[in-house]
C-alpha cells in the first residue's frame, strides 16, 4: 500500500508541472514566523508526517526535509516510507536550504531559468533573501520566487481555519507598563527612525504591546493578528469572523482596547491597508521587522508606489524580554506556585511508583496538570508536557503518547519537561529523578549534567556579555568527559506569553545580544543517549546586577526556579566543593521556602530530599 504521505507529495509535483515550478518550499512556520503554530499551518506534517520543527523542500527529482540535532531521531521513525530524505543541520558540513538549492540541487553550471515556489503567507522575506543571496553567490542568473500564498488549499480539503479564540486584556497592576504608554513608547521609536507606522507581525509582540492574550495558538497565549501603529491611529487586525454574544470576554476587551484608542480590524484587511497606504505629504514610510514580516505582504508593500519599508530589528523584542518590577514579582510568585505543584508531584510520582502501582507516563503528565490546575490564576501548561523514563526521555522533544504510553519502573531515571501559564507568569522547569537503582552511567551523566548547570548558574560576568561567550560553563563538564548535546543551553521566556522567546539565548551559535539585567533565561544542559536514557537540569535564571568597581560592572544569575534537585544519583567525588554548596544551599532554600505550604507527609519527605550531601 502506498504510503499517504508520498502521494502527496506526488500531487504536489503535478501541481509544480503545471505551473513550471522546479521547486516548493512546505514551511515550518505561519504568517508570523511563530515557533508553535495553530493546526492550520502544520504545513510540514500534513505533507510529511513528521511532527517535528522543520521545513520541506520539494524538486521534480528529490524532496527533503530540514531539521536540527533536536529532531534527528524522530524525523528518522516518521519519515521512512514517504520518499523524503533527512537533511541535518547544525552539524559540522551542514547545507541550508539556500545553498542547497543554489549548489546542489540548480547549480550555475545549468543555465535553466529555476523557479522556487514559497507559500509568501508563511516564508520571512528575510528567509527569501537568503536564498536570493544563495543564487547570486553562486553565481546563477536565472532564477525567480514565485510567491504562491495558500499553495496546500487546493490539496488540503479538510484544512483547519484560521482560529479566534476568546481575548482577555491584562490590567497595569499585572504588567506594570500600560498599553498607552507602550504606544507612546513605539511613536518615539518612530520618531528616532523618521517613519510614518511600524507593522508588528510577531504574535507575542503584539500581546505584549496591548496587553492582550488569547489561546489561538496551544500553549501559546497570543492571538492570530497585525498591529500597525503610526503618530496618529492604532490598527489591530484581529477579527476573522463576528465575535458571538456569548464571548463576553472579547466583547469587554474590545470596549476596553478601544476606549484607548485601537481600532479593531478584520484580520484579512491588513492586506488591503498595505496596498493602498499612503499620505497626502508624499510617500509613507513603514518600518518593519524582516524576520517576521512575511514574503505576500512584503510584496504587496513593494507594489505599493505611496509606501516606502525601512526594515530592521522590532525594538519590542528586547523592551520586553527586560522584565518590570511588576512582571519580576509575578514571575517569582509563578515559580513559588509552580515549585509546590511540582513538588506534590514528585512526591506523588515516588511514593505510587514504589507502592506497585502501575503508572504510565502519560498518567505522570495528567497528574502534575491537575496539581497546576489547582492554583488560583493557572490558565493551562506553557507546553506540552515532556514525561519520560528510560529511553523516552532520549528524545530532546518527546511526545508522550496518551495510547500505548511506557509504564514507568522502580528502578532508572524519569525526567520531566514542563511549565505552566499563569495570570502572573509563566514557568519552564525539567527535573531527572532516581524512582529506584541507576546504572553507573546514569548516574554518571546525571552528575555531569548538573555540573554544567551549576556552573552556569553560579556565573558572574562583565556588562555587555552575551549568551554564547557563557554557554561553555555549562558544556565544559561534558567536553572533559567527551559528551555534548547538539542545540542551545538556554532560551528567554515571556511574562505570561510565549515559553521560547528572544533576544537573548545561551548556545554557541553567535549572537551579539548581551544578557542584560531584567532578563529571564533558561539553564538547561543535558544528555542523551539514544535506546538508554536522557538527562536534564532545567531552572529559569534572572540576570541581575552583581558588583562595580574599578573593572567595570558585573552581573550574575538568581535562580527563580523552586523545586529540589534529587541527589540520590549523584556521584558525589565527581562534584567540587563550590558545587556542593551551590547544591546544598539551593536545596535548603526550596525546603525553607516550600515546605510551610506542603502538606505535612509532602514537607518531610521533602526535608529528606534536601539533606546535605
Amino acid at each position: 500500500m502506498e504510503n499517504i504521505y508520498a502521494k502527496r507529495v506526488e500531487k504536489i509535483r503535478s501541481i509544480m508541472r503545471k505551473k513550471g515550478w522546479d521547486a516548493v518550499i512546505i514551511s515550518g512556520s505561519d504568517p508570523h514566523s511563530s515557533e508553535y503554530m495553530a493546526p492550520r499551518w502544520h504545513q510540514v506534517e500534513w505533507v510529511s508526517g513528521y511532527s517535528g520543527e522543520g521545513e520541506i523542500v520539494i524538486t521534480l527529482d528529490h524532496a527533503g526535509l530540514w531539521t536540527d540535532t533536536r529532531y534527528f531521531i524522530q524525523a528518522a521513525k516518521q519519515l521512512p516510507g514517504t520518499g523524503i530524505e533527512l537533511h541535518k543541520t547544525r552539524v559540522p558540513d551542514q547545507v541550508l536550504i539556500p545553498e542547497w538549492l543554489a549548489n546542489v540541487a540548480f547549480p550555475s553550471t545549468n543555465d535553466k531559468l529555476v523557479a522556487v515556489a514559497v507559500d509568501g503567507d508563511c516564508q520571512a522575506i528575510s528567509d527569501v533573501n537568503d536564498i536570493i543571496d544563495a543564487f547570486k553567490a553562486s553565481g546563477r542568473e536565472e532564477y525567480k520566487i514565485v510567491n504562491a500564498p495558500e499553495m496546500l488549499s487546493e490539496l488540503w480539503e479538510d484544512r483547519p481555519d484560521i482560529p479566534q479564540t476568546s481575548i482577555i486584556t491584562l490590567g497595569d497592576e499585572q504588567v506594570g507598563w500600560s498599553r498607552i504608554q507602550k504606544i507612546s513608547w513605539l511613536r518615539k521609536f518612530l520618531m528616532e527612525k523618521e517613519c510614518d507606522a511600524i507593522l508588528l507581525t510577531a504574535l507575542d509582540e503584539i500581546a505584549w504591546t496591548l496587553n492582550v492574550r488569547g489561546s489561538d495558538i496551544d500553549y501559546n497565549p497570543v492571538v492570530m493578528s497585525y498591529l500597525l501603529v503610526s503618530m496618529d491611529e492604532v490598527n489591530w487586525y484581529v477579527k476573522k469572523r463576528a465575535i458571538p454574544k456569548s464571548d463576553q470576554e472579547t466583547i469587554d476587551s474590545f470596549y476596553e482596547l478601544k476606549a484607548d484608542g485601537v481600532n479593531i480590524r478584520d484580520y484579512s484587511d491588513i492586506a488591503i491597508e498595505l496596498a493602498s497606504l499612503s499620505d497626502e505629504d508624499g510617500d509613507r514610510k513603514l518600518f518593519a521587522d524582516p524576520s517576521t514580516l512575511n514574503y505576500n505582504l512584503y510584496n504587496i508593500l513593494m507594489g505599493n508606489p505611496s509606501a516606502s519599508v525601512m526594515t530592521g530589528k522590532s525594538p519590542v523584542a528586547l523592551r520586553k524580554s527586560i522584565k518590570n518590577s511588576v512582571e519580576i514579582a509575578g514571575m517569582k510568585e509563578a515559580h513559588y506556585e509552580d515549585g509546590l505543584a511540582m513538588e506534590k508531584f514528585l512526591h506523588w510520582l515516588e511514593t505510587t511508583v514504589n507502592s506497585g502501582a502501575i503508572i504510565s507516563e502519560y498518567d505522570a503528565a495528567v497528574k502534575l496538570g491537575e496539581f497546576r490546575s489547582q492554583i488560583p490564576g493557572y490558565r493551562g501548561d506553557s507546553f506540552e508536557t515532556v514525561s519520560a523514563w528510560g529511553e523516552g526521555a532520549a528524545l530532546p522533544h518527546y511526545i508522550t503518547p496518551k495510547d500505548g504510553s511506557t509504564t514507568i519502573g522502580n528502578h532508572g531515571l524519569y525526567l520531566n519537561d514542563s511549565g505552566g501559564q499563569y495570570l502572573f507568569g509563566t514557568t519552564d522547569i525539567t527535573r531527572t529523578v532516581a524512582l529506584g537503582p541507576c546504572t553507573h552511567l546514569e548516574k554518571e551523566d546525571y552528575t555531569i549534567v548538573l555540573k554544567g548547570h551549576i556552573g552556569l548558574a553560579m556565573a558572574v560576568f562583565p556588562k555587555g556579555t552575551a549568551g554564547c561567550q557563557i554557554d561553555v560553563l555549562a558544556r565544559e563538564p561534558m567536553w572533559k568527559t567527551f559528551r555534548n548535546f547538539g542545540h542551545g543551553t538556554g532560551h528567554g521566556i515571556g511574562f505570561y506569553l510565549n515559553v521560547h522567546e528572544g533576544p537573548q539565548d545561551i548556545r554557541q551559535n553567535f549572537n551579539r545580544q548581551a544578557i542584560v539585567p531584567g532578563m529571564i533565561t533558561s539553564n538547561e544542559p543535558r544528555i542523551y543517549r539514544e535506546g538508554l536514557h536522557g538527562v536534564r537540569h532545567e531552572s529559569l535564571v534572572l540576570c541581575v546586577e552583581a558588583d562595580k568597581n574599578e573593572f567595570g560592572e558585573f552581573l550574575k544569575f538568581e535562580t527563580l526556579t523552586l523545586c529540589h534537585i534529587d541527589t540520590a544519583p549523584i556521584i558525589k567525588e565527581l562534584l567540587n566543593d563550590e558545587e556542593k554548596t551551590w547544591l546544598n544551599e539551593y536545596n535548603e532554600r526550596v525546603y525553607r521556602e516550600l515546605s510551610p505550604r506542603l502538606p505535612i507527609e509532602v514537607a518531610q519527605w521533602l526535608r529528606k530530599k534536601t539533606l546535605p550531601i
